[in-house]
């Protein structure tokens, strides 16, 4: 069978106030266009399904819209997860009517496996569901320590125990997967998770993941990636678009799985085109680099953080004009040549040795005056000793 993997479509968000309907509107039009032309058998969307827990009605619309699409009228299973950004209950508001679609919308972690047929096929795929479990939603305390590395691994623990109980009821007939909207160590991540945990508390090892499920499919990370360390194949299919200019240049796509029982999973990812650009540009020609290249076009259909070199400040008429000329620019930071020289020396500071950042600190702090040798091996001692410290820690 095969299996289309999406995830993070954060359906209502917008870009410092800009709507961003219209392009969620288009990736959603590309991914059901995908699913039919790559005759997807089954869709997974593995949370954060809205961008927040009370998303607009235009959100919401456009969501049960896209639902009854992909599943085209319960010919193709489609199945979602909550997210960190969706609340449990709202997300399923809806299930009495989704049923009737093929639609599986899954709120809160049951621990039970989900199952769906692949009508093409005649397959069945069994499906380990673990929607964003934090303690609030779980409603219990995973550890009796408040400690970041005790939290961590209690909730690691918790998962790990979640997917070995309901993983062991896999029966090696079907096709058996997992999926969830968690964070594994060593992901890349970008700004635009908010909030995320990164290093905190609600973090997993790649090796929590079910070694019995044939793929994981994942939900959190925004970037499309492969988990390593892992005992069988799991990714973050990544957001359809960039929604921070973190991940400006970034590549989106859908995962698509071929998947028989029994049979290692193929992985293929599909490219997807649809939404505008975000594009950090620094203008270092300034106001006259900037209007040259709207004049010819460039970034034209793109959303825009403008880094803008300037030697004296910019007048409030030549901004507004300048956002006249383009309604994509979204941040106007001016760039001054004295700025660029401090940061400059501060960045040949922080290359300097612990002792010649401390002599270069107390001249300035003295007005001048120069540390003694004494004084200065006193300074090192005390930073030695708390790296013996932080090792020890």
């Amino acid at each position: 069978m095969r299996i289309l993997h999406t995830a993070d479509w954060h359906l209502g968000r917008t870009l410092e106030g800009r709507s961003r309907i219209r392009e969620q509107e288009e990736f959603l039009d590309e991914i059901a266009m995908i699913a039919e032309k790559e005759k997807a058998d089954i869709i997974l969307m593995a949370g954060d399904v809205f961008d927040t827990v009370n998303p607009p009605a235009a959100a919401e619309t456009l969501f049960y819209d896209a639902a009854a699409r992909l599943s085209d009228k319960g010919n193709r299973p489609f199945i979602a997860v909550s997210g960190n950004h969706d609340h449990p209950d709202r997300l399923c508001a809806s299930i009495p009517l989704a049923k009737e679609l093929g639609i599986t919308l899954i709120g809160s972690p049951e621990p039970k496996l989900f199952s769906a047929g692949a009508k093409r096929t005649g397959e069945i795929v069994e499906i380990c569901a673990l929607p964003y479990p934090s303690e609030s939603r779980l409603k219990q305390l995973l550890a009796d320590t408040q400690e970041e590395e005790g939290l961590r691994d209690g909730y690691d623990a918790w998962v790990r125990a979640y997917f070995e109980s309901v993983a062991s009821r896999f029966n090696p007939k079907n096709v058996n997967l997992a999926m969830s909207h968690i964070y594994v160590a060593g992901g890349n991540d970008s700004d635009s998770e908010r909030p995320i945990h990164i290093g905190g508390a609600y973090t997993v090892a790649a090796t929590t993941l079910p070694a019995s499920a044939q793929y994981t499919a994942l939900g959190h990370l925004h970037r499309p990636q492969n988990v390593k360390r892992t005992a069988s194949p799991a990714r973050y299919s990544g957001s359809p678009i960039s929604y921070s200019f973190s991940e400006a240049g970034q590549s989106k796509s859908v995962t698509m799985i071929d998947v028989a029982p029994g049979q290692a999973a193929s992985i293929t990812e599909i490219p997807l085109s649809s939404g505008k650009p975000l594009v950090a540009w620094e203008a270092k020609g300034g106001l006259q680099e900037v209007y040259q290249f709207l004049d010819e076009g460039l970034y034209s259909n793109a959303w825009i953080d403008l880094s803008l070199h300037l030697t004296e400040a910019m007048p409030v008429e030549e901004i507004q004009r300048l956002r006249k000329r383009h309604d994509g620019i979204i941040h106007i930071k001016p760039v001054y040549a004295a700025e660029k020289s401090e940061r400059e020396r501060s960045v040949k500071a922080s290359q300097l040795p612990p002792d010649q950042l401390f002599k270069a600190f107390y001249e300035k702090q003295t007005g001048g005056a120069v540390p003694g040798d004494e004084l200065v091996s006193l300074f090192l001692e005390l930073l030695n000793e708390d790296d013996a410290e932080e090792v020890k820690l």
